[in-house]
């Protein structure tokens, strides 16, 4: 799948995947992090017009849709019914100022996708863990939306760490402990970050899951048949 990411930001030397973005030093203030990850531009609204003649010169407006475009350079980004409650780039990042400067967040990643379509940024919690063998798993804050319906403005724990379209849907994809605000309510930050007292006890249910799994012992005739149910093989596994 194409990463489909426009631009984005990144904390330190941990570069993405695709090689993308603008890596940030620690501490950045929120308006910093606007720019550097394209995120310095506004949703703008208009009507929608049709042509009810062949030269196109008689325009009549559609009173049940709007369209939305980019501030920075007019693109069009979807066409929305009049009810759709737009989230702004600037308010992504807003979401996260008080719970860097007062909570203990750290800013991970934020970007642009789909040429402005969607938009998020991640947060490190300060909470990790380190399971048997020595794999770290780290916990984010993850917010992401949309202006064209594909997504609902959504908070949640994650131990994903998103830097790209393909890492958000695998992100959102667990629908445990996450806050969703669909475009038809307006999105009032404060209530988010009151819901997502659950998301913290679904971190936490998480935690104990995948603890609990990188403990158990497992033979290799059991390992040698998950892995013939999960990728299909048919041929003999070496182990």
């Amino acid at each position: 799948m194409a990463h489909l990411v426009e631009n984005m930001a990144y904390l330190g030397a941990e570069v993405p995947w695709h090689g993308l973005g603008s890596s940030l030093p620690k501490n950045q203030p929120i308006e910093v992090w606007q720019r550097a990850a394209g995120m310095d531009w506004h949703i703008r609204e208009a009507e929608v017009l049709y042509s009810v003649s062949d030269a196109g010169v008689n325009l009549r407006p559609y009173a049940d849709s709007k369209v939305l475009f980019r501030s920075d350079t007019q693109a069009p980004l979807s066409v929305v019914s009049n009810r759709y409650q737009v989230v702004q780039p600037r308010e992504v990042l807003e979401f996260y100022r008080d719970l860097v400067s007062a909570g203990g967040f750290e800013l991970e990643t934020a970007g642009v996708l789909k040429n402005g379509k969607k938009l998020w940024a991640l947060a490190k919690t300060g909470q990790e863990t380190v399971l048997k063998g020595g794999d770290q798993v780290k916990a984010y804050l993850l917010l992401a939306t949309s202006c064209d319906g594909t997504l609902a403005t959504t908070a949640q724990f994650t131990s994903v760490r998103v830097v790209c379209n393909n890492t958000l849907q695998l992100a959102v994809g667990d629908r445990a402990g996450a806050v969703r605000v669909p475009h038809s309510t307006k999105f009032d930050p404060a209530v988010v970050k009151a819901e997502l007292g659950i998301g913290v006890l679904a971190w936490d249910t998480f935690m104990t899951s995948i603890k609990t799994m990188s403990e158990a012992k497992v033979n290799k005739f059991q390992a040698m048949n998950y892995l013939v149910d999960v990728l299909g093989v048919s041929a003999p596994i070496e182990f």
